[in-house]
């Protein structure tokens, strides 16, 4: 069961109708589970932040969580839910005059993401306004769509400096051996990458940001990926490099997730 809400109410056709070729807006991904979700405090901040910067306005944190209720109350208790905010003034155009956001939510079942472990081709690439989840982006299926025609199951950029920085729709994170490393370069953080990071603080887990290469991969003893669908995935090669298997990794992200509370919107 699928939910589309605009501002609250259910969506008509004629209301979605304009936004078949609409691509200024951002948006934020989560899991709900028993009607709760994790990091909602991080969700807020993002809209609000992205919000501020495409907009010049920022919508109240309490009519973001009103409409989220009101999406929650009309769908199953474990669900996806996708927030976007988008200008109705519409692409290639400037407001006449400020217009505030229009926000659609939207729910489908629920996800935990791939198994893993995951094999990633790695690519060139800087995604334009790497801070802000923004829809659109085509480069991002493109080269999923590219690695899977090599046998791989997903992608990794690079950036001009050589430096790993995220996945298609992915954060990556390294093992050491004894700590965390999260590569240095411009990316989206994600959600699900705040929870743990403040969680893995929490629990006095070792941490560090650090220049990630290709050339570099072979210092680290393993890798995962993660998104708002689940906080870690076996990674077993980048670019053609191998990397070991890291459970105790997986085991500490994946008990980083479950310490961050549960809240209602």
């Amino acid at each position: 069961m699928s939910v589309v809400q605009l501002n609250g109410v259910s969506a008509t056709i004629a209301d979605l109708a304009p936004l078949a070729f609409a691509g200024y807006a951002h948006f934020t991904a989560m899991q709900v589970r028993g009607g709760q979700v994790r990091g909602l405090d991080l969700h807020l901040a993002r809209l609000r932040g992205a919000s501020l910067q495409l907009f010049n306005m920022a919508l109240p944190d309490d009519m973001l969580r009103g409409y989220l209720r009101a999406a929650l109350a009309a769908s199953p208790a474990d669900c996806s839910l996708t927030l976007t905010l988008y200008c109705p003034a519409g692409e290639f155009a400037v407001a006449a005059v400020p217009v505030l956001p229009q926000v659609l939510v939207r729910t489908a079942p629920p996800s935990s993401g791939p198994q893993g472990p995951l094999r990633l081709a790695a690519v060139e690439h800087e995604r334009l306004l790497p801070a802000i989840k923004h829809v659109g982006e085509i480069a991002k299926t493109w080269y999923l769509r590219q690695a899977a025609a090599q046998g791989l199951d997903d992608a990794a950029f690079v950036d001009r400096q050589g430096r790993l920085s995220e996945g298609t729709i992915w954060n990556l994170a390294f093992w050491d051996g004894h700590g965390v490393v999260w590569p240095q370069a411009a990316m989206l953080g994600g959600t699900m990458m705040a929870m743990v990071r403040r969680q893995l603080a929490h629990m006095q887990v070792p941490q560090r940001e650090e220049e990630i290469t290709l050339a570099g991969l072979s210092a680290m003893q393993g890798a995962v990926v993660m998104n708002s669908w689940t906080p870690g995935v076996a990674v077993h090669e980048i670019g053609g490099v191998s990397l070991p298997p890291a459970p105790e990794l997986l085991g500490l992200l994946h008990r980083a997730h479950q310490a961050e509370a549960l809240l209602a919107p």
